[in-house]
């Protein structure tokens, strides 16, 4: 089709590579590809780039059911991890493999059509989103996780432009609370967020009455260019347990959209003021019942925007109702909604982050095992 968008996703390390793995996996179910990647008379290959710095997860993939989907030189890994050491990624073993890695995105670049003019020239001027998985505020199994998120943050704040920001322990509530799974792998999250990701390019990939281009999401989400790290919500999670047995209507979900407990970052937006929202339906939705919904939201006290936004609301309807995974736990549902919203309640968050960091950076805990993999002192002191 002339003038259709093209995407390149790119998966990086253990938790990029499974949840793009849950991606694929409901991307092939959506659009009835086989898991070897025929669909009809033709064969679909991924566009998408997989990288790991050691071999296991991404050899699951190689080994997996799907398998045949991926093209082998799309799936790239080194030979030893980053011993959870944002240093050693950055500044050593990451190095000896990046050159290999911008090559085989250049080749998958080459095989798009147009890919919005082969990305403007290497990728200087397109729309980067991110998916980030942060760690919990609370539960984290990785003592120095509070420096590698505060290390990656500060290293992508100007070459990302949009960072859509998730952590487990929303998740894990999210799961153990409204779809009866009181003990979470991270297959199970790793299905959640595919459907968050999936409603992002939705857009791309089906028919809508208000389609939303990439490029729209950072025009519509980022009033200023560092303050690009919108809250996830999405509704309804009905457990597969209950499936048909709910129909929720589109000012339900709406609602559903601004309660805390449906959100993928532990922080309170009641205590926060939204400076956007981009509200993503799919399904059976009727634009005149999105417009009364969010007349509904703005009339409450509870929900406030800055005053210098007063409208704040970006709306896209997709036709294609959310697909459901087999043995997943969502149930088929007619409709669905995933809300992205820009709010000062995200600096809860960083707080907390940082915070840790803090303590653990006024005694130097650790920080010889940075410094030992090339990164100097000064850099870790200049972040916070």
């Amino acid at each position: 089709m002339p003038g259709q968008r093209e995407v390149v996703q790119i998966h990086i390390g253990q938790a990029g590579v499974q949840v793009g793995n849950a991606c694929w996996e409901l991307y092939c179910l959506e659009h009835s590809i086989q898991p070897d990647g025929q669909l009809y008379q033709g064969k679909c290959v991924p566009r998408v780039v997989m990288v790991d710095l050691e071999p296991t997860v991404i050899d699951e993939i190689r080994t997996g059911h799907y398998r045949q989907l991926f093209h082998p030189e799309q799936l790239i890994t080194g030979k030893e991890d980053a011993a959870n050491n944002y240093a050693r990624g950055e500044y050593s073993i990451g190095r000896e493999i990046v050159e290999l890695v911008l090559d085989r995105i250049r080749k998958v670049v080459d095989e798009c059509n147009a890919l919005q003019d082969r990305l403007c020239s290497d990728y200087g001027k397109m729309s980067k989103l991110e998916f980030a998985v942060y760690p919990s505020p609370q539960i984290s199994p990785i003592i120095v996780e509070p420096y590698n998120a505060v290390l990656t943050t500060h290293s992508t704040l100007e070459t990302e432009d949009v960072v859509f920001v998730m952590d487990n322990e929303a998740m894990y509530d999210i799961l153990a609370r409204s779809l009866d799974v009181p003990r979470p792998t991270y297959t199970n999250l790793n299905r959640l967020l595919s459907q968050v990701v999936s409603s992002v390019t939705a857009s791309l990939r089906f028919e809508g009455s208000v389609n939303v281009d990439l490029i729209e999401f950072q025009t519509n989400l980022v009033p200023y260019p560092r303050i690009h790290f919108p809250l996830i919500t999405f509704a309804p999670f009905v457990p597969a347990s209950k499936a048909y047995h709910e129909s929720l209507s589109t000012a339900q979900l709406t609602n559903s959209c601004f309660e805390p407990a449906n959100q993928m970052v532990k922080c309170d937006p009641r205590k926060g003021k939204y400076m956007s929202c981009c509200l993503l339906y799919r399904g059976d939705v009727v634009p005149t019942d999105i417009n009364n919904a969010i007349a509904n939201i703005k009339s409450k006290r509870s929900i406030m925007f800055v005053d210098w936004c007063p409208t704040g609301f970006k709306v896209g309807i997709n036709y294609q109702p959310p697909t459901c995974v087999p043995g997943g736990d969502l149930a088929k549902v007619q409709r669905a909604v995933t809300m992205l919203s820009n709010s000062t309640a995200i600096k809860d968050a960083w707080d907390k982050l940082v915070r840790k960091y803090d303590k653990m950076f006024a005694k130097r805990a650790f920080v010889h095992h940075y410094v030992g993999e090339g990164m100097e002192e000064a850099l870790t002191k200049e972040v916070v």
